[in-house]
């Protein structure tokens, strides 16, 4: 009930996600203002670069109307025509200054007061931005006066004229350029928001989309996503997205594949173990009879069936918990490297050749069962390589197991080698892993995980060596550490 009700929990949180503000409409909030703000950066330089042409228009107007008023006979001239010339110049007066001694060339309707003045001459960036916003800001018609650099030997040149004209002439452009920016705006940021949107919206919902499908329905191939032929991060993600659904998926089915296998050995365990516990009675009764053939097989009967039962009792450990840990102690290796060739069923004149070549009188410090479990798993893994090859009388000499063994300092090295096909390229990446590592049809690479864990357990470590005739996998069990303050408590107890 609890599952069931976190489930419509994250339901609603998701259902509430999806009404919220999407990816694009995001990026659209983001673009249209980033855009505006782009527009206002050029706006800025845009009407002080304005204001500055009409107050160089004005200026190079009066110097144009100087020369013509300074070319008038005496300089007189008529009241009607200087208003004339001021009015198309949009001026009320007109002033040079030559040497020393300023000049009033035309005057019509002189202010009583002049509210600026304007030098063009010093006018920088940033004073001509102030100036124009100041202008805009402005009320009513002050009286301005624009001073520049005057012509045919003028010091410079003074215009008085009002600043309401120009004050209107900068509203016209500011609306228009307005106009221009809004639809520059809604353009760029229409394609802007297209490009993002095909760019990295859409692929994004499809990685999203994939991403909730296969929540759904993990163990579907159907849901893994297929990557795009994008070189660039994207595309990357959709093919690392796409390795790791496909691995998940694998490891899944991998897990039911197990989940069923622990269901099956549970239902066999049960019966089994009777079975096995009533072969071990009828194997005490045996132990009773004189014949001496019976009396040398029945302990060996004795062992295989005690190994047989605590097998079946540990038969589900590798698939839902780890293997019990080793009861380790020092023992002979042979004995048990010969127990293996026997419950191998590798007779001396059997089809294969069997060489022990363990050095005489070699220990190791392992537990006893499990080591016997390593060995038997590599020797039959051994014995099916070389009995699925054709047989042929003229190579029969050559089908052999070899099981070495030496000692390097504290560490044991166990060798099991055969000289049959060898391990294929395409399973050694997967070697010790559960129903990934088998080399035969049918098999269920169980045999080489199952010994990899119990070598591991000794703090040991196993591996394939390359470069040999067939197969050929070494075990190395290192001694345990011993403390010296043990030994000799032992050796005064002794």
């Amino acid at each position: 009930m609890s599952q069931a009700i976190e489930q419509l929990r994250i339901r609603a949180s998701r259902l509430s996600l999806r009404g919220r503000l999407g990816l694009s409409g995001k990026l659209l909030l983001l673009t249209i203002p980033l855009v505006m703000i782009a527009e206002i950066l050029i706006y800025v330089p845009a009407i002080a670069n304005f204001r500055l042409n009409q107050l160089n228009d004005r200026l190079a107007a009066a110097n144009t109307a100087a020369l013509v008023l300074d070319a008038a006979p005496s300089g007189m001239v008529p009241d009607s025509l200087a208003r004339q010339i001021l009015n198309s110049i949009g001026a009320r007066a007109v002033a040079i200054k030559m040497g020393q001694q300023r000049r009033l060339l035309a005057s019509a309707d002189l202010p009583a007061a002049i509210d600026h003045d304007i030098d063009m001459r010093t006018m920088t960036p940033w004073s001509a931005i102030v100036g124009s916003f100041e202008t805009m800001l402005e009320s009513g018609n002050q009286a301005i006066r624009i001073i520049g650099p005057g012509s045919r030997g003028a010091q410079f040149i003074e215009v008085v004229t009002d600043e309401e004209p120009l004050r209107q002439s900068m509203y016209r452009f500011s609306r228009n350029l307005l106009l221009v920016s809004l639809a520059i705006a809604i353009l760029t940021a229409g394609l802007v928001y297209l490009a993002l949107h095909y760019l990295f919206v859409r692929p994004m919902r499809r990685l999203t989309a994939n991403l909730v499908g296969f929540h759904q329905n993990p163990e579907s191939s159907a849901r893994i996503i297929v990557p795009s032929q994008r070189g660039d991060e994207i595309g990357v993600a959709e093919r690392e997205l796409s390795d790791m659904q496909r691995d998940l998926v694998s490891m899944l089915h991998q897990k039911s594949r197990l989940a069923a296998l622990g269901l099956a050995v549970s239902k066999i365990n049960h019966d089994l173990r009777n079975l096995l516990a009533s072969s071990q009675l009828l194997s005490d009764q045996l132990a009773s009879v004189p014949d001496p053939r019976v009396q040398r097989f029945a302990p060996k009967l004795m062992r295989s069936l005690e190994r047989a039962i605590a097998f079946c009792q540990s038969t589900l450990s590798y698939g839902r918990a780890q293997e019990a840990a080793p009861d380790r102690r020092l023992m002979a290796i042979e004995p048990i490297v010969n127990e293996v060739r026997e419950s191998a069923g590798l007779a001396p004149d059997g089809s294969i050749t069997w060489i022990n070549a363990i050095e005489r009188g070699l220990t190791i410090d392992a537990d006893p069962d499990q080591l016997f479990r390593i060995l038997l798993n590599l020797v039959r893994n051994a014995a099916q390589a070389l009995e699925s090859q054709p047989r042929n009388d003229a190579d029969a000499a050559t089908r052999q197991i070899r099981v070495t063994g030496r000692r390097e300092g504290a560490v044991a090295i166990v060798e099991v080698s055969d000289t049959g096909p060898g391990v294929p390229q395409q399973a050694r990446n997967h070697l010790f892993e559960a129903f990934q590592g088998s080399v035969r049809p049918g098999g269920s690479g169980l045999g080489l995980a199952i010994a990899a864990e119990l070598v591991r357990a000794h703090g040991g470590d196993i591996a394939l060596v390359e470069g040999t005739i067939g197969a050929t996998f070494r075990i190395a069990i290192p001694d345990r550490p011993v403390e010296l303050q043990t030994i000799r408590n032992e050796r005064a107890r002794a």
